[in-house]
């Protein structure tokens, strides 16, 4: 898989589940609405007082599983932090296409756009006739 069909793939789905690192070390794992951006950084929005932000506060290393209709899906691992200046409203901008109903949460003093650089894929397609299994190793 491609940086393109990457972004393709996570746009076309609009949803994840991200693990994060708990605290106690423990996962946990939220489902969130998620874009890709034209250079492959994915991006959701999350509230300051969610366990994903104070978690991804603590320990930035994040899994996402994106896709799981269709017997195909992609997981991933990347590196998340919160994008400031230039870089955050790039990623804003990017979400917002994909959520235009995302506008009034954006300038909510408690939301908050994550930027996950992804730095490994699995992408992996189990229907009948194309079974494919792909790994990618990215250099973020």
């Amino acid at each position: 898989m491609d940086q393109q069909q990457f972004i393709n793939f996570v746009r076309q789905r609009g949803l994840a589940v991200v693990a994060t690192r708990g605290p106690d070390g423990a996962p946990q794992a939220a489902l969130v609405g998620i874009t890709a951006t034209g250079r492959g950084e994915l991006v959701f929005d999350t509230s300051r007082s969610s366990r994903k932000y104070g978690n991804l506060s603590a320990f930035a290393q994040v899994a996402l599983v994106i896709g799981w209709d269709n017997e195909m899906t992609v997981q991933c691992e990347g590196t998340a932090d919160i994008p400031m200046g230039a870089d955050r409203d790039r990623c804003v901008q990017a979400y917002l296409a994909q959520y235009p109903n995302g506008v009034k949460r954006a300038h909510d003093q408690d939301i908050v756009h994550v930027r996950v650089r992804p730095y490994w894929l699995r992408y992996s397609d189990y229907r009948s006739g194309s079974f494919t299994i792909d790994e990618t190793t990215l250099g973020n």
